[in-house]
């Protein structure tokens, strides 16, 4: 009897022992989710009053940066944008095609609806593949750009939009800075506000500089690059030429198949531009471009084939005709800067002697 009352007490012992722990268990859990709780409450509070801290810091170094900026009004912009040489061309009186005006860079404009759908594609998937998505300007690609070269880092992807590279090319200079980036990314957001996208793509498709044509000159331009490296027009490229044009910008002379005396460069001369073309091509696969048949038929298609011997310039049919038209267009022009300079005639002609 005894013993079945002490085996009783004991257990009874042995169950207010265990709800003893156990709210003592539930007791430190509280105490350490406490804890827990407060550290992330001021950590939380901390980064965002860091956040905002450094957020103004950065607004106010921009403001810096863009304070001699002028607002630059519609009219200027485009006067800006649009302000790029086309190459002259000369014609006999009943609409005989001489040539064109010699020149250090051959561009001839076009419009974007005569530019082949795969160019623009191609340009977009492989520059600029939020184009109709952004303002002008991509703050991740931008922070990482402005990252990479405050920590002089080896990997430089670059974070320049089309309407950024415009800006650059048109309006500001190449120089390498702070500032010009702020201003950069200012105009750029500026220009988005005035300009369709499309319009923005045109202006970067006759500005851009795509390397030499096959006579060796320099060429600015899709359509004078279509022309000068394939000898067809920017809109009936096909796929395999779209890509290798839309690959020229990033580096144009290292690319361009062609010397700067207009010889078809050696294989190994060739494998940079060709090797570029495949990229762009795997960017427009990436991007919902093209189709897988697509991608493979143009990864096997023979680029060098298509690219065209050196062009004869009509021009050397009458050498001296285009030569006399070229002089008298040259003194044309220089009596009209004069007189808005507020010179006459007469006085132009005392500077020749």
């Amino acid at each position: 009897m005894m013993g079945e009352k002490m085996t009783r007490l004991l257990e009874r012992l042995k169950e207010s022992l265990a709800i003893f722990q156990n709210k003592k268990v539930q007791k430190n859990s509280r105490i350490t989710i406490g804890v827990i709780w407060n550290l992330l409450l001021i950590l939380f509070i901390v980064i965002v009053v860091g956040g905002f801290f450094a957020g103004g810091v950065a607004a106010g170094y921009f403001a810096a940066l863009v304070k001699d900026e002028p607002v630059r009004p519609y009219n200027e912009m485009k006067k800006d944008i649009y302000n790029y040489e086309e190459t002259s061309q000369l014609y006999f009186a009943n609409k005989v095609y001489l040539g064109k005006v010699k020149s250090d860079l051959d561009r001839e404009e076009v419009k974007i609806k005569d530019v082949s759908q795969f160019l623009k594609d191609a340009l977009i998937a492989t520059e600029d593949k939020y184009f109709y998505e952004h303002n002008g300007v991509v703050p991740k690609a931008l922070f990482r750009a402005v990252f990479q070269e405050v920590t002089n880092s080896s990997t430089q992807t670059g974070g320049s939009t089309l309407t950024q590279q415009i800006i650059k090319n048109q309006v500001l200079t190449n120089e390498v800075s702070f500032d010009r980036k702020a201003k950069e990314v200012l105009l750029a957001l500026r220009l988005e506000k005035f300009f369709k996208k499309d319009e923005i793509l045109e202006a970067y498709l006759n500005v851009s500089t795509f390397g030499r044509n096959s006579s060796g000159q320099n060429i600015a331009g899709v359509e004078s690059a279509a022309k000068g490296i394939f000898g067809v027009s920017a809109k009936k490229l096909n796929l395999a030429q779209a890509a290798f044009i839309a690959g020229l910008p990033q580096s144009p002379f290292m690319y361009t198949p062609f010397t700067n005396g207009g010889k078809l460069k050696s294989k190994d001369g060739l494998e940079p531009g060709i090797n570029r073309m495949k990229l762009v091509l795997n960017r427009m696969l990436d991007n919902g471009y093209i189709s897988e048949k697509q991608y493979k038929d143009a990864m096997n298609y023979n680029i060098v084939k298509d690219f065209i011997k050196p062009q004869k310039s009509p021009r050397e049919k009458y050498p001296w005709l285009t030569y006399e038209i070229e002089d008298r267009a040259r003194n044309i022009v220089a009596i009209m800067l004069a007189q808005k300079d507020g010179y006459k005639e007469k006085e132009l002609s005392q500077f020749h002697n």
